[in-house]
């Protein structure tokens, strides 16, 4: 019988290194599979917010990240796989504060699988990261 929601166990085989923030395994079980276009330092009038500070952008990007989510009945505990593109990874301590605000305000802990890239360039010059989403409900 279906259930509807997902059961999904986060998993660190110790043959793996510990990762900081994230799950090297998902295991999903559930009913729904949503995917989430990457997200970017944007707000809903098309400004990009932060100028250069990739904090800020990361944060406005989980919180389109959260709203989209919220469109469909998910909250951040449904997500199990985070693609990061990133413009420099030099700044990824400015990503991973945003992140761990984000993830720390979901209750139980969740941490999805991570993939984190560094790329020349987004859809905008200006922007500094972008982050695409996979949850499972």
């Amino acid at each position: 019988m279906p259930t509807d929601t997902a059961i999904v166990r986060y998993l660190n085989p110790s043959a793996l290194e510990r990762p900081p923030g994230y799950s090297h395994v998902v295991d999903v079980r559930g009913n729904r599979l949503v995917f989430i276009a990457g997200q970017a330092g944007v707000d809903a009038t098309g400004t990009i917010v932060g100028a250069d500070n990739v904090e800020a952008q990361a944060e406005q990007a989980f919180h389109n990240l959260s709203a989209a989510l919220e469109s469909v009945g998910c909250t951040p505990a449904n997500l199990v796989k985070l693609t990061v593109f990133v413009r420099d990874m030099g700044r990824l301590a400015d990503y991973r504060r945003a992140r761990d605000r984000f993830f720390n305000s979901v209750t139980p802990a969740v941490a999805p699988a991570v993939t984190l890239v560094e790329v020349s360039r987004l859809y905008s010059e200006r922007l500094l990261i972008e982050i695409e989403a996979v949850a499972a409900a």
